[in-house]
């Protein structure tokens, strides 16, 4: 998983959502969308179809990835994105998901497969196709299935698996009437049977512990699709694919792909300088790829607009130097400005061979509500930030800039054009500052609260949380509507903020000029520098009401700021937890929104921005949050894959809260019930309906709130067909090619062989 996306299935391979019953629970059932599973995509495909006559024969192809995958085993825990889309191109898989997001029989690998029995076990009769053979000539058949059943059935602890789901549902496997057929028999009914086998390692990988653990993270020695791994070149960043000689399909027609780890940073300058000819890119590359194209510049990072650090050396020798080093630093600032811009200008050029191909990626960003403890354990808190959120702004934020449809997701647990999917979000309801602050005055938060500590009678439990950071650079308070900015220490006192900022503006944390870390005497000052402690200093005193104090004075002890809801003597203020990478700025954008949203209605945020790495092990899976944003991955199998992410934590032997991949921590009975009855049912629109109900029960809860579907770009070289933003549908690499000479984007051809 990443906080912003991979494919489910790799997400809960690599491990990488309690409510009280007091509340009613409006609509538990699907209030929107289709039940019958007509919906549509929000956004097509945009691969630049083109026949495959109209293709050259040969050359090979560059394509940026994030990193050289740790392992080839697409099974074990560390397994990321890049392992995924090697195992697609050169393993079988016996379904694929069209545009639609739909599991499709893979006509390469399997004639037919249908459940031949229910009663007194499903048995499901595998067909396989007549060439199907591994790379090595061996037919692919059920020996290979029956060892990938018993490496995932869980059966063995010494396979280091990271999930077993459906396959520990098989009671046997077996060959069939000839060596073209697999028989599987389960021993509980599965309802995601066309989950398994996709993709499908040989008896090699999958026959003993160590070659699974070990075996397959390198080198795949056996494979079986149009493309044969070739190399992992670790030290260059490079995964190298070349055409299957073995391959039966239809012949590839590029010669090879070469997956080549770029930073998502480095992208545009890598694009640039000819080193990929593919990579998924950011909205301020995209923007500047536009531009290109166009023979114009970004107005954000064209010649004169970056904030460059000749540029801060020359501010701070205006400030502090004399008029000699002023000049100095002026003139080494226009030299340095002058090769920028020449290097900038260089770079457009060569971009404007690039063009920008866009959809919705088949994942979506959520606001993740922990409800362990503190003030979100209470259901109505968490429904009162629901209600607070404008869900159809925050996606209009992000999608609108880029010209894709800025609908907000309204299902947990499939998106637009999936079977399963379903607006269910009015179980929870939509924005409503009033419903939002009658909820949180249900719950005892009251505005203008008396602030200190709190005298306890005996056995009662003061609400909320104590207010401690959960680490990182630093918490930057967010603004009141009827003060000025202000956050609360771990003892309930309020820190004046920032009292020259707008209402509703964040504090930043990204100074670049070294004035802004330093006072007028040149000592380091810790309230510009935005990591100011939160802590009172004990012999510090309060500014006077109404009187201008510096930054990280404190507000005269035991009284609130006017508009601040407090309850037992602690103020609502909830840990916001957000990434501060370079890949993240859209998230942090979402992020200063959703601030400003609860600020509204008397909530506020101490927002803490930490580095990617540590963003989801340290502070999303350990729980040490109240609020953030990541995103899940759709699944064609929501029954299977999407159960661990909402089920009920439960209490593990050793006293710890087993929580699998809810790290919401809420969760329901019902919940976990209608996903049980989902799973065993064969009849696939009943199983689509009990996972629409599940969804409802899931937004009626509040752990968690879909905001939108991810935005997916892709800077593609503009002779490159058949590759881009796909949406749902999985890829297809032997179609993929470089335009013969002459033929120009969109020409027609006879039909594709």
């Amino acid at each position: 998983m990443s906080h912003h996306g991979v494919g489910l299935r790799a997400v809960t391979r690599s491990v990488a959502f309690l409510t009280a019953g007091v509340l009613a629970v409006p609509l538990l059932t699907a209030c929107g969308g289709d039940e019958d599973g007509a919906s549509k995509p929000l956004a097509g495909q945009d691969i630049a179809p083109a026949a495959r006559a109209l293709l050259a024969d040969g050359g090979t192809l560059r394509w940026a990835v994030d990193s050289v995958p740790e392992t080839l085993n697409t099974f074990q825990a560390d397994a990321d994105a890049t392992t995924t889309r090697i195992a697609q191109a050169v393993l079988p898989s016996m379904y694929r998901l069209d545009a639609n997001g739909r599991p499709v029989r893979n006509a390469d690998f399997l004639e037919s497969a249908k459940v031949v029995d229910t009663e007194p076990r499903q048995v499901v009769l595998y067909k396989l196709h007549q060439q199907a053979v591994w790379s090595d000539g061996r037919e692919i058949g059920a020996a290979d299935f029956a060892a990938q059943w018993r490496a995932l059935s869980g059966k063995d602890s010494a396979y280091w698996t990271a999930r077993n789901a459906g396959y520990d549902r098989i009671e046997k496997v077996q060959r069939g009437a000839n060596d073209l057929e697999v028989k599987v028999t389960f021993s509980r009914p599965y309802a995601d049977w066309k989950s398994l086998f996709s993709p499908l390692y040989p008896k090699e990988v999958m026959g003993t512990p160590d070659s699974f653990n070990d075996g397959a993270r390198r080198k795949l020695k056996v494979t079986a699709g149009p493309f044969h791994l070739k190399k992992i070149a670790k030290a260059d960043g490079d995964v190298v694919l070349v055409r299957s000689p073995r391959w039966w399909g239809r012949t590839p027609r590029l010669d090879g792909i070469v997956l080549h780890a770029v930073p998502r940073d480095k992208r545009a300058e890598a694009l640039a300088a000819g080193k990929v000819d593919v990579a998924e890119i950011d909205p301020g590359e995209a923007e500047r790829i536009v531009l290109a194209a166009r023979g114009k510049s970004t107005p954000l990072q064209g010649p004169g607009a970056a904030r460059t650090p000749a540029r801060a050396l020359r501010s701070w020798a205006i400030a502090h130097g004399s008029d000699e080093e002023a000049a100095d630093a002026e003139t080494v600032a226009r030299s340095a400005q002058r090769e920028a811009d020449a290097k900038y200008r260089e770079q457009q050029q060569s971009l404007s061979g690039f063009e920008v191909r866009k959809s919705l990626e088949p994942a979506y960003t959520q606001l993740a509500l922990n409800g362990a403890d503190g003030p979100l354990a209470d259901e109505r808190v968490r429904r009162a930030v629901a209600r607070a959120l404008d869900r159809e702004a925050l996606a209009g934020l992000v999608l609108k800039p880029l010209g894709l449809p800025a609908v907000p997701v309204g299902s947990h647990l499939a998106l637009s054009g999936q079977a399963a999917y379903a607006d269910n979000s009015g179980a929870l309801g939509g924005q409503d500052t009033d419903e939002a602050e009658a909820l949180l005055a249900d719950a005892g938060w009251v505005q203008g609260g008396p602030l200190g500590k709190p005298k306890k009678k005996d056995g009662e439990k003061v609400a909320g949380g104590e207010g401690k950071k959960a680490g990182g650079e630093s918490a930057s308070p967010s603004a009141s509507p009827k003060a000025s900015e202000s956050t609360s220490d771990e003892d309930g006192n309020y820190v004046v903020g920032d009292d020259d900022k707008p209402y509703g503006e964040p504090v930043r944390e990204d100074h670049q000029d070294p004035r802004d870390h330093q006072d007028g005497s040149g000592k380091k000052n810790l309230a510009q520098d935005g990591k100011q402690s939160l802590h009172k200093h004990p012999d510090q005193g309060g500014a006077p009401a109404g009187a201008y104090a510096p930054k990280g004075t404190p507000a005269p002890a035991g009284a609130a700021a006017a508009g601040a809801l407090a309850k037992d003597g602690k103020p609502l203020t909830l840990r916001f937890v957000l990434p501060s990478g370079p890949g993240s700025a859209t998230l942090r954008a979402v992020g200063e929104r959703i601030t400003r949203m609860l600020d509204r209605v008397g909530i506020r945020t101490a927002v803490t921005k930490v580095s990617d790495d540590s963003y989801f092990k340290d502070h999303i899976a350990s729980g040490q949050y109240d609020l953030a944003l990541y995103s899940w991955p759709a699944s064609a199998f929501p029954a299977t894959d999407a159960r661990p992410i909402y089920a009920k934590p439960v209490p593990a032997a050793d006293g710890s809260l087993n929580v699998e991949q809810n790290y919401t921590r809420v969760g329901t009975d019902q919940v976990d019930q209608l996903f049980d009855q989902a799973i065993a049912t064969l009849d696939e629109g009943r199983s689509a309906s009990l996972v629409r109900k599940a969804d409802a029960r899931i937004w009626a809860a509040g752990g968690s709130i879909p905001l939108f579907q991810r935005p997916q770009l892709l800077a593609v070289k503009k002779n490159v067909a058949n590759l881009g933003a796909f949406g749902f549908q999985t890829p297809l690499y032997e179609d993929m090619g470089f335009l013969k000479k002459g033929v120009t984007p969109g020409s027609k051809a006879s039909p594709r062989p």
